[in-house]
């Protein structure tokens, strides 16, 4: 295409194989081997139709997806990358190794380790080595994207593109968002970012228009020909359709556009006609911004950092960390973003532990449990790395200084993860005992780090408080260091405030007149104790004071109504609110505590179910995601654990609700959605009988015959499998003692699931349960 006009990607691989005969839950990528014909042709078509990057047909080669084959990684790659090559010769076009997701939940949502799912993209990363660059596509969970992009950014040169999969929310299937997976995919060294498959190009328009606010990289856009009819799989835009609202996606900023499920060479032809257009303005701005999967945030006004996580002076905390008890360190997490903290800093940092193997899994368990940004604090270069790299988000480094060890041992490691950095104003002589001096430390390191290709708005100063008892001169000299921070370099500035009043009775009253003063001299992340709620309160009058709290709304919901208090207590932690956090070690131990004075089911229907019930309502608001609701169910599962041994003690059955029959319907490979529905299901008390994936419909019935079902789950990911679950249900209902089906999955509606004569339609999880409570009770 001109040089004005977006750069033309191909469209659907799957899409044509189906028109030319490939079967349902036919393993496509193997075609390479046994139709190579079939795929060069398809290469060739979307070529002429104006195409200059093809994908290669290696969507799901991976050793998982592989390993019943009879093939390797490297043998189906291989070929695959060969076909596209020699479909491409001499007309310009570039050949993409195509990645798509593994097939498991990496964990906490699944079993599949990080570093394993690294090692499998590695591997494909390898096997595709003689491609012009990657496309990494379709993912759905911000982890497994990273863990793609760093396996390809460790194991080759080439250039690397990458797409998630959103719906019509701007939510991805885990809840993730599109400024995080900017920010993240950026930081990380994405050489284009973008979206694919999921939505027709009318949903995938508003999302290409927020996406491009948030990242500085060349923008691809990649949607399906409009929706599917469930019955018949076609989707409800022509290529004419289709190129009409894409013309709208490029005038809108995509850089690069093509098509995923249902288009084909034709859809690609009819773009490749739009005539050149004005684009209009991105709106991008340049911000400081940290992100968790789920949760987004641009600091724009005054962060407050929570300090708990760190052992130094705290007797308990230390105890937990040599005892390996993260469940403490968990619960510390959740009291400090409770009370108001943005961020927390992480330090695990005492004598007796490896810090090394500690900190990430400290991060890990956070992650699990509270949705809040974190600061990785450790002065061990090895442990930030280890943490860094599990961590799922845009992190803060805390720290580097200005020795020249630290400068060239952190700043790489900020570049490679995509992590913000705290800059200490200190070098190899110390602290410098001026604001002049503290400042050109700052400037030393903020030059460093943009020579290393690290953003301006990445780089945080902390020009660091001393005790006033010792030192008070230096309290004006660290208030001046801020402001020139602030106003000359234009730097977002951390500290610890409550180093000023070490030693000095009535500590609370100096620190928080102190980080006053430091906040209107430009202080912006302070680091304090959260919990301690007078120093809260001086950060929410501040923000009205300074602008922030727009006519004072936030600081009317903090005092209305309240009686004035010194300290926020922490409230013990209960049954109910261990589950709905989604703390399984510490479920477990308070259900062992209740049963001690309650029943078994008294347990289950009055503190647990509630707890799931609760969790699950906020799921469907949208207030949390994916990744809490699992949570909360593996904690409901510790809960349960408890209660089956408790029985088992009494010589009592397995306590159970009732049972059901879960599969993936035949020809049908995918199961991640059913095996989610399965989890939250035990954990409300019901026995599911998982028939797994690519399930025929005989085998259905077979088990409901032989185990007395009362309620199925049939599950569905393609619109070429839905003849299998429709004619499942078919032999369902002719039992003489027919189960009640509930239907599910991404290409099935309410309305396909009345018209094939399924009981119920279940949207997500959710519903899931309130279909088996109206079947079974």
């Amino acid at each position: 295409m001109k040089d004005n006009k977006p750069l033309l990607l191909d469209g659907a691989m799957g899409t044509v194989l189906q028109r030319m005969g490939v079967k349902p839950g036919e393993n496509g990528e193997l075609l390479s081997l046994t139709r190579p014909q079939w795929i060069e042709d398809i290469h060739r078509a979307y070529i002429r139709a104006g195409s200059r990057v093809i994908y290669t047909n290696t969507f799901g080669a991976n050793r998982r997806k592989l390993r019943d084959s009879g093939y390797t990684v490297q043998e189906v790659i291989g070929r695959a990358v060969s076909i596209a090559r020699g479909a491409a010769e001499g007309s310009g076009a570039r050949v993409a190794l195509d990645i798509g997701p593994i097939g498991a939940l990496l964990a906490p949502l699944g079993t599949l380790a990080f570093e394993e799912a690294c090692d499998i993209f590695a591997e494909i990363v390898e096997a595709g080595r003689d491609a012009d660059l990657i496309v990494i596509e379709t993912m759905t969970d911000l982890q497994e994207a990273r863990a793609a992009l760093l396996a390809a950014k460790e194991h080759s040169g080439l250039p690397v593109y990458v797409t998630m999969s959103f719906d019509s929310t701007g939510r991805t299937f885990t809840g993730c968002s599109l400024a995080s997976m900017a920010h993240v995919l950026e930081g990380l060294g994405a050489d284009a970012i973008g979206i694919n498959c999921s939505v027709g190009p009318r949903d995938m328009l508003p999302m290409i228009v927020e996406l491009k606010r948030h990242t500085r990289l060349p923008v691809i856009a990649k949607p399906n020909a409009g929706m599917p009819d469930p019955v018949d799989g076609h989707y409800d835009l022509d290529p004419a359709g289709f190129a009409a609202v894409m013309a709208e996606i490029i005038r809108a900023g995509a850089d690069m556009v093509g098509g995923c499920c249902g288009t084909a060479p034709e859809y690609l032809e009819t773009l490749n006609r739009l005539p050149a257009s004005e684009r209009t303005d991105s709106g991008y701005q340049a911000q400081s911004f940290v992100c968790t999967s789920t949760v987004p945030m641009p600091l724009n006004g005054v962060r407050v950092i929570g300090e708990r996580i760190n052992p130094t002076g705290k007797k308990r905390l230390q105890q937990a960390l040599l005892e390996d008890d993260l469940d403490y360190v968990a619960d510390l997490a959740i009291q400090q973003m409770d009370a108001g903290a943005d961020i927390l800093d992480v330090n695990v940092g005492c004598p007796g532990v490896d810090e090394v193997s500690l900190l990430p899994r400290a991060v890990k368990a956070i992650q699990a449990v509270a949705d809040i940004h974190l600061q990785m604090d450790s002065a061990n270069p090895d442990a930030l790395e280890a943490a860094l790299r599990v961590y799922c988000g845009k992190a803060i480094i805390n720290s580097v200084s200005g020795k020249e060890e630290s400068l060239r041992r952190i700043l790489p490691m900020a570049k490679k993860y995509g992590a913000a950095v705290v800059g200490l104003a200190l070098d190899e002589n110390g602290l410098p005992d001026s604001a002049e001096k503290r400042y050109a430390i700052a400037e030393k390191i903020l030059n460093r780090a943009l020579a290393l290709g690290i953003p301006r708005e990445d780089v945080f100063i902390d020009c660091l408080a001393l005790t006033v008892s010792a030192q008070q001169d230096q309290a004006r000299e660290t208030l001046e260091a801020i402001s020139r921070v602030t106003r000359q370099l234009g730097l977002q500035t951390v500290l610890g405030v409550s180093n000023i009043s070490f030693g000095l009775p009535e500590r609370p009253v100096m620190t928080r007149t102190f980080l006053a003063a430091a906040m209107q001299s430009g202080l912006s992340l302070p680091i304090l104790n959260p919990n301690q709620r007078e120093m809260l309160d001086t950060v929410a009058a501040f923000r009205v004071l300074s602008g922030e709290d727009r006519e004072s709304r936030a600081y009317v919901a903090r005092f209305a109504g309240e009686t004035p208090r010194t300290i926020q207590e922490t409230v013990s932690l209960t049954l109910d609110e261990a589950i709905y956090r989604g703390l399984k070690g510490e479920a477990g131990k308070l259900a062992r505590q209740a049963l001690a004075h309650s029943g078994e089911m008294e347990l289950v229907e009055n503190r647990l179910i509630p707890a799931l019930d609760r969790v699950g309502t906020d799921y469907e608001k949208g207030a949390v995601f994916l990744p809490q609701l699992l949570s909360a169910a593996q904690a409901a599962q510790a809960v349960f654990e408890q209660i089956r041994e408790s029985l088992l003690s009494k010589g009592e059955a397995r306590l159970s609700k009732g049972r059901i029959v879960m599969a993936t319907v035949q020809g049908d490979i995918h199961d991640i959605g059913k095996n989610i529905v399965k989890t939250v299901l035990e954990n409300y008390g019901y026995s599911v009988l998982d028939l797994g994936r690519d399930v025929p419909p005989e085998q259905v019935v077979q088990a409901v015959r032989e185990e007395r079902i009362g309620l199925v789950g049939l599950s569905a990911l393609m619109t070429t499998t839905l003849p299998a679950m429709e004619e499942t249900v078919r032999q369902l209902r002719a039992l003489p003692d027919r189960p009640a089906v509930m239907v599910g999955g991404a290409v099935v509606t309410a309305d396909y699931a009345s018209r094939i004569g399924a009981d119920y339609y279940a949207r997500d999880a959710r519903d899931s349960v309130n279909i088996a409570r109206k079947v079974l009770g």
